[in-house]
């Protein structure tokens, strides 16, 4: 296999689960060294409390081509991101990209309760997990990203930037945290474009993640059980095809055309030409908008 990333470094910061793991098993699989973090170790369950540690991440990242290095790390402990940023430093010498994906708060937001009725301390714990994480990240990692030339920061969250400016998001929090995560990435297009560097916003679709499988009561390999209670889901999407978005960015010398700008795994596979897991290309912003908020029924023809 081609592995066009064999002589880069990536920090996945959030990469237990979800579409961090997905990201940093993409990255491996293009052959690069991918440093991986969060809260859950095979030692400790964080206070997310779900299945899934760095290190068996890191173990899927060399499984599939790459170099995985598992560093337990609390991206709100600024000391501990700045060890963390050393260690690469001291590792590798370099950082070629850094994708924030730290997040957790899945079960802090309450759907469609008003900022007034919403759990105080819930909310404020969701923005400081959404966004300080990022901030501090980005605060200590960028310097050495900033080394060499070429650089990608990858943003992710929850949604295009065009999708949540005309689109309430579950709550107030929950709405702000997706949509400055957004504009995070358009700050440091500013701040980085003249020096040499990227950044983007990217969303996945509409995720299959464990916690998604989960509630649903379904298993990746069965994933579609789930259709009949849930139709629309037939536009979901594995954590594997986001991962090879940040892959086919990380490889395309001509990266900087997307600095500050909000994208998504459907339209990157468009242009790059991967797809997901099962050789499909699922579109699920345009999905949701022409199908699925159209109260349309059901059908991913043309969508994927």
């Amino acid at each position: 296999m081609s592995q066009p990333l064999a002589d880069r470094v990536a920090l996945v910061a959030g990469a237990t689960r979800g579409a961090g793991r997905g990201i940093a098993v993409e990255l491996g699989a293009a052959g690069a060294t991918v440093y991986v973090t969060g809260r859950s170790t095979r030692a400790r369950r964080s206070d997310y409390d779900r299945p899934g540690t760095v290190e068996d991440t890191a173990d899927l990242v060399t499984a599939a081509g790459g170099h995985g290095i598992a560093v337990p790390t609390d991206h709100l402990d600024p000391a501990q991101v700045r060890a963390l940023v050393e260690r690469v430093a001291d590792e590798q010498g370099r950082l070629d990209v850094l994708v924030n994906d730290i997040w957790g708060g899945e079960h802090l937001f309450e759907w469609d309760s008003p900022v007034w009725e919403h759990d105080l301390d819930n909310g404020l714990r969701l923005l400081r997990l959404a966004i300080d994480t990022h901030a501090i990240t980005s605060h200590h990692a960028l310097p050495l990203l900033l080394r060499r030339p070429g650089g990608l920061v990858v943003e992710m969250t929850d949604g295009t930037d065009t999708y949540n400016r005309q689109n309430y998001r579950n709550s107030f929090f929950y709405d702000l945290a997706k949509t400055s995560v957004i504009r995070m990435a358009f700050a440091l297009g500013h701040e980085l474009g003249p020096r040499g560097a990227t950044a983007v916003a990217l969303t996945p679709g509409w995720l299959r993640s464990e916690m998604m499988l989960d509630t649903f009561g379904v298993r990746e390999d069965n994933w579609r059980d789930a259709l009949d209670r849930v139709p629309h889901f037939a536009i979901s999407e594995t954590p594997n095809y986001v991962g090879r978005a940040v892959a086919a960015l990380a490889a395309d010398p001509d990266v900087a055309r997307w600095n500050g700008q909000s994208l998504d795994s459907g339209s990157l596979a468009r242009t790059y030409g991967f797809t997901d897991l099962d050789g499909s290309r699922p579109d699920a912003w345009r999905y949701l908008v022409e199908v699925q908020d159209a109260d349309k029924p059901a059908d991913v023809t043309g969508y994927r």
